[in-house]
């Protein structure tokens, strides 16, 4: 059976999907998922072919914990239960430095992933030197991802790219973090890294202007190799480009993923069953977060302290946006609330 039409196979340019579904969309649940929900849609995963699940906490290994949430279960119960499901795909980590240290690679690689990806600020590239080092030694597939990449000139990113292959990473990639991109800026900065490395390079989405498909298609046609995408968008905010809406426009306009539409679609349709209380919404404060050009994660954080300090959470993306604020940094939400709410000469209410 194809995996787009039912009748025909599909021949086209090979690109590879990642499924960050079980890390990226723990921060819409505030990183609560259990383990029948992490091992359902593993499974479900597996028997779509999808190549490379990714899971673990929103942050990644080792950032369980008070100042950007704890998760329900440890690093080690998500690796055990997605590695015993992943019987065909690959398991992927996610990793902060700051957050996750070589010991938490350590111990995901006794679990058995297959690729670690380290991530960080888009001009921050230098903070990926020992891990990226690290996994090279041990000959495992590390990535490393620019966050925020919004924040950087196209040759800016294509410089820190060339320097992180240089540490060892044997893909690389850009994260719009915040939903901000329009597909000719995603064009425009992936085409300047494509022309900087000879790795694979990669493309995550958010979807807050309602430009992640679009986004990722404009990523693959000007040279990523693989693109992120979520089941339902599950992910902060407005979510994630869309897995199930992704595979089949790959398809249709030339690319060949290998994935099973029909049970990818059945995937998709148990992860909104078992995975979230809703599927994520573009509404009006996703809209601002992508045009402030702020995190996505920052929603939750930002509706709760806006309420509690009397302030209009859109004013307080909008300041976030002007201070250039990035994840890690949730500690500043406050201090922006408190100042609006001086400011406005108000209380709280």
């Amino acid at each position: 059976m194809s995996e787009t039409t039912g009748q025909d196979v599909v021949q086209g340019k090979p690109i590879q999907i990642h499924d960050p579904s079980l890390r990226d969309g723990h921060h819409a649940v505030r990183h609560n998922l259990d383990a029948e929900q992490l091992r359902a849609y593993a499974e479900a995963a597996n028997a779509a072919r999808i190549p490379v699940v990714e899971v673990g906490h929103g942050n990644g290994l080792g950032a369980s914990s008070l100042q950007v949430g704890r998760a329900r279960l440890s690093d080690d119960e998500m690796l055990s239960i997605t590695r015993e499901a992943l019987t065909d795909s690959q398991l992927a980590v996610f990793l902060l430095p700051g957050w996750g240290t070589t010991h938490d690679i350590k111990n995901a690689i006794v679990h058995g992933v297959d690729l670690v990806r380290i991530g960080t600020h888009c001009t921050e590239g230098t903070l990926a030197e020992r891990h990226l080092g690290f996994l090279r030694d041990e000959g495992v597939e590390a990535h490393a991802v620019l966050l925020m990449s919004h924040m950087a000139k196209p040759e800016r990113l294509a410089e820190e790219c060339a320097m992180l292959v240089g540490f060892g990473a044997t893909g690389v990639g850009i994260m719009d973090s915040a939903g901000h991109y329009l597909p000719a800026d995603v064009t425009e900065r992936i085409q300047a890294i494509r022309s900087a490395v000879d790795v694979p390079v990669m493309f995550h989405g958010h979807n807050n202007l309602g430009m992640a498909v679009a986004n990722s298609i404009a990523a693959a046609d000007a040279g990523a190799a693989i693109i992120d995408a979520c089941a339902r968008g599950f992910g902060a905010g407005a979510g994630n480009t869309q897995l199930e809406v992704l595979v089949p426009v790959l398809e249709r306009v030339g690319y060949r993923t290998g994935v099973d539409l029909y049970k990818l679609l059945d995937a998709a349709d148990l992860a909104e069953r078992v995975l979230m209380p809703k599927p994520p919404a573009v509404d009006s404060l996703s809209i601002v977060s992508g045009l402030a050009g702020v995190f996505s994660g920052f929603k939750a954080p930002v509706l709760d302290i806006a309420a509690r300090e009397g302030v209009d959470p859109r004013d307080v993306f909008f300041e976030l946006g002007r201070r250039q604020v990035v994840a890690g940094q949730e500690d500043l939400i406050l201090d922006v609330a408190m100042a609006l709410r001086e400011a406005q000469g108000g209380s709280r209410s």
